[in-house]
């Protein structure tokens, strides 16, 4: 069955493209939960312009998070923690506390999820973490934990 997707469906495509889908697939996932609809000859141009937006969405997106990067890339974010005396944290420090510390050192809200923290950081000193805003832009944020 051809669909034209209303939204992003991951492993399927984006939204405003045309696809052959298995028909359990559209009649029972796709249509019902509003992710697509039946491609006809009239909707072709519908499927053109829902792809024009997105292309829009996305650069003015990719712009704004290149703007971020731009500020954040030299920016040193500092964190006071407890720690013990061989530099062992007490606690953490998660990516919600490197994304607070960041929105208070510069204004700028990045979401948590966007900071990619593999572990906690959990030992004094200077660490690179990497953040994620947009699929094209990624960039390191510079981290200094310090003993309070």
């Amino acid at each position: 069955m051809k669909l034209v997707l209303r939204d992003d469906v991951q492993g399927l495509g984006n939204a405003g493209e045309v696809v052959e889908v298995a028909d359990g697939y559209a009649r029972n996932f796709l249509v019902p939960k509003g992710l697509a609809f039946r491609a006809t000859v009239g909707t072709e141009a519908q499927a053109q312009a829902m792809r024009q937006s997105r292309d829009v969405k996305s650069a003015k997106a990719r712009d704004a998070a290149q703007e971020v990067a731009r500020v954040l890339v030299p920016q040193i974010i500092n964190i006071e923690a407890q720690a013990g005396p061989e530099g062992r944290l007490f606690g953490s420090v998660s990516s919600s506390d490197i994304s607070t510390a960041v929105q208070d050192q510069t204004g700028l809200e990045i979401d948590r999820r966007s900071i990619n923290l593999e572990e906690p950081l959990k030992e004094l000193g200077t660490h690179t973490v990497m953040a994620k805003l947009h699929p094209e832009v990624e960039f390191p944020i510079t981290v200094e934990v310090a003993s309070a």
